[in-house]
C-alpha cells in the first residue's frame, strides 16, 4: 500500500470515529435533559410521592 492511500485511510477513520464520538456526546445531552425533565415533571405532581419508589419484581 502507498503512503498516499495509507494517509487517505487513516483520516477516514479518524473522522469516522470524530463523527461517532459527537453522535454520542448528543445522545447523552439529550437523555441528560429528558432525565431531568422527568424529575421536574415528578417534582410539580399533585402526588408528590409518586414514582418515588418502583416494585421490580417479576
Amino acid at each position: 500500500m502507498d503512503i498516499a492511500a495509507l494517509s487517505i485511510a487513516m483520516k477516514q477513520s479518524s473522522l469516522s470515529q470524530a463523527v461517532n464520538v459527537r453522535l454520542l456526546k448528543m445522545t447523552n445531552d439529550q437523555a441528560t435533559q429528558v432525565s431531568q425533565d422527568f424529575v421536574k415533571m415528578l417534582e410539580q405532581s399533585v402526588q408528590p410521592n409518586l414514582g418515588g419508589n418502583i416494585d421490580i419484581k417479576a
